[in-house]
């Protein structure tokens, strides 16, 4: 399905997708400390386009996973402007800002965070249904298949490997077809084997729908796969890079 699928939508309320999903401007975020003020993030500018896929790379404690909190609305700037979907998250609560996500941004976690007390099936059909989808369990299920995961429909996260709750969750952000995905160290708790696999299927899956893609990770070779590498450096972007 194409971005026209946004259209109709559009005509009844509801947002047409965003050409540039996604700009920071001149982000800053300063936390305390028992120390004193730490400054996490000094002045980032980023932008993404409309299914660009753009990986931020760095040392840890570089501010790579605050960025991507601030980008998703999981977290508020010191000062600095953060617009999602051409709307500033300075003037939304927490409610406001998770419905702007809802149906247009997804995110997908190091540590999985699938409801333990779901199934499979029920974790990827959680987001349809809060979407009012009616097709949810059928729609639950053909992704569930799209990562391999047919079998293990009826199995809790517990029951489950890590690799395979990976699947799941990716499988549950990308059901809804978001206009852009936020990923956080999505390969970080697996082996190389699994963690191939999650890749191949993040990117995969990304392309299918036309999402944009935040990517945080320390796997370079996982970076380099994306339109766009920013490295950053004690809070900053050091440098940034397209793919050849």
């Amino acid at each position: 399905m194409g971005r026209d699928r946004f259209l109709p939508r559009h005509r009844v309320g509801i947002p047409i997708a965003s050409s540039t999903p996604l700009v920071l401007e001149a982000v800053c975020l300063t936390l305390p400390s028992t120390a004193g003020p730490v400054e996490i993030l000094r002045g980032v500018d980023l932008t993404v386009a409309s299914g660009e896929t753009v990986a931020i790379i760095g040392p840890s404690g570089s501010g790579k996973s605050s960025l991507l909190s601030i980008a998703a609305g999981l977290e508020t700037p010191t000062s600095g402007k953060a617009i999602l979907f051409d709307t500033n998250l300075a003037g939304l609560g927490e409610d406001g800002r998770a419905r702007l996500r809802r149906g247009r941004a997804a995110l997908v976690f190091q540590s999985f965070h699938l409801l333990p007390n779901m199934t499979a099936e029920e974790n990827v059909a959680a987001p349809l249904e809060l979407a009012h989808r009616k097709d949810a369990t059928t729609e639950a299920r053909a992704w569930l298949d799209r990562v391999g995961l047919s079998s293990r429909r009826t199995h809790y996260p517990h029951q489950l490997s890590g690799g395979e709750q990976q699947r799941v969750a990716l499988a549950r952000a990308l059901a809804v077809r978001p206009e852009l995905l936020f990923a956080d160290e999505p390969t970080g708790n697996l082996d190389g084997a699994n963690g191939a696999l999650v890749a191949d299927l993040l990117f995969d899956l990304v392309s299918e729908t036309g999402a944009a893609l935040v990517l945080v990770t320390h796997d370079v070779r996982l970076a380099e796969r994306a339109d766009r590498t920013v490295r950053m450096k004690d809070g900053r972007i050091d440098a940034a890079e397209s793919a050849t």
